[in-house]
């Protein structure tokens, strides 16, 4: 740009005159300003063409057989995939990958390019159905006995079972948020792909999550809110609330324009005993409840400094605990309020989307001022300017954070419509993919640590099957945000 204006500050009247007349009649300008070269794409679609190269890669390298066995890992420089198997969270991370590819070609399509959608979108609505059909093999049954009834479930357990429907589930064998990620991404190929089936699951899923709702009173008669970890656990955490925010407000709307009912049970206010079934408008119910679990984390896990601490719990009995009450046997709640961090950028992200998707179906003021505040305070917390490379911002990558932090990226993206200033906060993800695309990009895999490349020692070269799916869901969610900012 420097260069531009001084370059035009110095020709005379007479060459500008000429300069511009031969911009007029070029092949790269027109009327209406200028137009992409030939064979130059744009960003949105550059962004899809890397996340289907990265998606085709990782799905050839991490799963085998008719059954979609995911192995954890896989090494691009010694073609080696590992034995261990992936839990349902990373097998879901190949489902959301997906899921944003269909949405960035259905996107590229409305815009006009239809191109891309052509090609792919069949083969991709096929894939996200094996996947769907193949994640019966983390699936099994039990019966749970929650603070308001005992009841059977079909579930989906931390680990694949050896066949469809025979993975362990009971206890600490399944968690909620796992149950959450699935009912996101079920809800989201349902508007992809107008597939009933995937609309059903993830209402049988909501409804077991919400079974988990500690709706128990305390002195007072309020309810003490909050979903545990899982039916085995005490601890109630900010990844097993906030996740299912965003999923609550896409079922209410819906069902916003229809009379469908459903029957749910609570405990009453007065006597803080009595278990009490009703039934309400599905639209209703769903958006209550997104309220009142936002509501119930930022309350009890939202820091001073801004950002959201990992859970509430720690203290004993470390074990649910059962009561009777008129003979029947429930679980009892949960009075334990020590708070735990780390702050981990998922549980800002998710309420980031959670809040976005609140104030766009509410209007309501509190979920802007809520996203804004967060976006800063969590952009300011979890991003390091040249700690790793100058003009480059920085991630803690430890752990599962490669994938944690696609979360809060996408929180950032849905936060977008209503604050045009996240925009800063996006694009440092965007930068820190293409400098690896650019730089480091191997056989279609990137490396773990986009900023510094792979190790020099080829054995240790292993990635995280749920990074590669990652780094593909995050390059396919920039697309559709290109095009639509």
């Amino acid at each position: 740009m420097n260069y531009t204006m001084t370059l035009f500050r110095t020709i005379t009247t007479a060459s500008l005159a000429l300069l511009m007349t031969i911009a007029a009649c070029s092949d790269t300008a027109s009327e209406d300003g200028p137009v992409n070269p030939p064979n130059e794409v744009s960003l949105s679609e550059q962004n899809l063409r890397r996340a289907i190269e990265l998606t085709d890669n990782a799905v050839t390298a991490h799963f085998t057989g008719d059954g979609m066995a995911m192995a954890r890992y896989y090494n691009p420089y010694t073609n080696v995939r590992s034995e261990e198997k992936g839990s349902i969270w990373m097998y879901t991370s190949a489902i959301e990958a997906v899921n944003a590819i269909l949405h960035a070609l259905e996107a590229q399509k409305e815009h006009g390019s239809a191109t891309l959608y052509n090609e792919h979108f069949n083969k991709y609505t096929e894939l996200l159905h094996k996947l769907y059909e193949n994640a019966d093999y983390y699936e099994g049954t039990f019966e749970l006995t929650s603070y308001t009834q005992t009841k059977e479930w079909s579930v989906y357990g931390v680990n694949r079972g050896g066949s469809k429907g025979s993975a362990q589930v009971a206890g600490i064998q399944n968690v909620y948020d796992d149950q959450m990620w699935l009912v996101r991404e079920f809800i989201e190929g349902y508007k992809a792909t107008d597939n009933a089936e995937y609309l059903a699951r993830a209402e049988y899923l909501t409804e077991y999550v919400l079974d988990g709702w500690d709706c128990t009173r305390d002195a007072n008669g309020a309810e003490r809110g909050g979903i545990t970890w899982g039916p085995g656990y005490v601890t109630k955490h900010a990844c097993s609330n906030g996740p299912i925010v965003s999923p609550l407000v896409w079922l209410h709307e819906l069902y916003k324009d229809k009379n469908d009912e459903i029957t749910y049970s609570y405990i009453d206010a007065a006597d803080k005993q009595t278990r009490v079934t009703t039934q309400v408008k599905k639209s209703d119910y769903y958006l209550d409840f997104a309220k009142r679990i936002y509501a119930w984390q930022k309350s009890q896990l939202l820091r001073g400094d801004g950002v959201y601490d990992d859970m509430r719990g720690g203290c004993s009995p470390g074990n649910p605990q059962t009561e009777t009450v008129n003979g029947t046997t429930y679980r009892k709640g949960i009075a334990c309020q020590d708070r735990v961090g780390p702050a981990i950028t998922y549980n800002s992200g998710s309420m980031l989307s959670g809040g976005a998707d609140l104030y766009r179906v509410t209007g309501d003021n509190i979920y802007l001022d809520d996203i804004s505040k967060l976006s800063d305070a969590s952009f300011q917390y979890f991003a390091k300017l040249g700690q790793t490379k100058d003009n480059y911002y920085t991630y803690d990558i430890s752990g599962f954070r490669n994938w944690f932090n696609g979360v809060l990226m996408r929180g950032y993206v849905d936060v977008y419509e209503a604050d045009g200033t996240v925009a800063d906060y996006i694009n440092s993800f965007q930068k820190n993919l293409d400098y690896a695309y650019d730089n480091f990009l191997y056989k279609g895999f990137l490396p773990t640590n986009l900023l510094v490349g792979w190790n020099r020692d080829n054995g240790k070269n292993n990635t995280e099957g749920m990074f590669n799916f990652a780094f593909a869901a995050e390059y396919a969610v920039l697309s559709q945000y290109e095009l639509e900012k």
